[in-house]
This record gives C-alpha cells, sequence and structure tokens, in this order.
C-alpha cells in the first residue's frame, strides 16, 4: 500500500488576529453592508436637504451639544481601544481584563448622552421628513452603539471565566476594537450631517 506524505502541522497557531482570523474577515463583511445602509440614509438626507428650499423644515437646528459630547467620548476611546488591541495580540490576559472594562465604560457613556441627544434635536420623528430623517440616522448609529457595546460586555465576562484563557478569544477582541472603530469612524459624517449642515443654510 502506497502512503502519502504528510504535514506536522501541529505547531501552527490555533487562532490568529487580524486578516489572519475568518471573523475578521466576517467582521469586515458585516461593516460593508452596514456602511451601505449609513450611505444610503446620508444619500437621503442630503437629497432633501439640496432639493427643498427651506432647510431644516419647520424646526430650529438641533442643540449640537449632546452630540459633541458624544463625539468627543468616542473620539478619546480610539486611545484605549487601540492599547487594548495591542494586549489581545500578546495574549496578556489581566491588562486585556482592565482594557475591556475601561471599553465596556466608555461604550455605555455616549449612550447616557444619547438619551438626552433625541430630545435636542428639537423635531419629534413624524413631523416631517426632515425631522424622520434625523431620527433615522441617529437611531441607526445608536443601534450600532448598543450593539457593539454588548458584544463588548459579553466578551468581558467571558474573559472573566475559563473561556477567557482561550487563544482564539483574544483574537474576539481583536475583532471587536475593529468593529468600535468603525462606529466611532462613521458617527463623524453622521453629526456633521445633523448638527452643522442645517447651520451652513
Amino acid at each position: 500500500m502506497k502512503q502519502r506524505p504528510a504535514s506536522d502541522v501541529s505547531a501552527l497557531p490555533t487562532f490568529g488576529h487580524g486578516s489572519r482570523s475568518t471573523t475578521w474577515w466576517g467582521t469586515l463583511g458585516f461593516m460593508a453592508l452596514e456602511g451601505t445602509g449609513f450611505a444610503l440614509a446620508a444619500g437621503t438626507y442630503l437629497y432633501l436637504a439640496l432639493t427643498w428650499p427651506e432647510w431644516p423644515l419647520g424646526a430650529a437646528a438641533p442643540n449640537h451639544w449632546p452630540g459633541t459630547i458624544v463625539t468627543m467620548l468616542l473620539i478619546v476611546s480610539m486611545v484605549p481601544n487601540h492599547v487594548l488591541n495591542g494586549h489581545a495580540k500578546q495574549c496578556a490576559i489581566v491588562p486585556v481584563r482592565i482594557g475591556l472594562v475601561v471599553m465596556s465604560l466608555l461604550g455605555i457613556a455616549p449612550l447616557v448622552v444619547r438619551w438626552f441627544e433625541f430630545p435636542a434635536l428639537n423635531i419629534y420623528w413624524d413631523t416631517n421628513a426632515y425631522g424622520s430623517m434625523l431620527w433615522v440616522l441617529l437611531g441607526l448609529h445608536t443601534t450600532h452603539l448598543i450593539t457593539d457595546v454588548g458584544d463588548t460586555i459579553v466578551l468581558t465576562v467571558l474573559m472573566f471565566t475559563r473561556h477567557g484563557h482561550s487563544g482564539r478569544r483574544f483574537g474576539d477582541v481583536g475583532d471587536n476594537v475593529f468593529y468600535w472603530d468603525f462606529v466611532v469612524l462613521t458617527w463623524i459624517p453622521i453629526y456633521l450631517l445633523i448638527y452643522w449642515l442645517p447651520r451652513l443654510e
């Protein structure tokens, strides 16, 4: 009987970081789909703003302070987020646990401010097309915030259990960092559309 040569792959890593992980590619595809949704909503808002002679419609410009505070919190959060990513690549369990707790708190903080942001829009979702688009844009991003914060909290809990010692979880932390960057960066153009475009009219 003829034998086939075989390679010993037992020394290969059981997980990867970044593009070496299949979940990273899944996250990237997920972000592409969601980014398209954001782009369609923003395009609709711009279409209305450019075709309507008076903008905003029947309401004062939104109070920009809650949205600005959210923006500052999100931008600041990117620093510990990338520090966490470095610890995840080193598979340093204690710093990763601390970093995840910090990121959970920094994820909850914008949601608290967001609670006051919706009333600061100065218009309800069912008032007119302008109000509807404001609430759609803010609602879309709020959904992403809630989703990622929930994922971060679950991952934090897992890292404090026996599951946290699995190498794959460190890869999951890296994917979570990647997605949080997406949540932060997609907010910037939405923030400009909601709060500053009406002030240019």
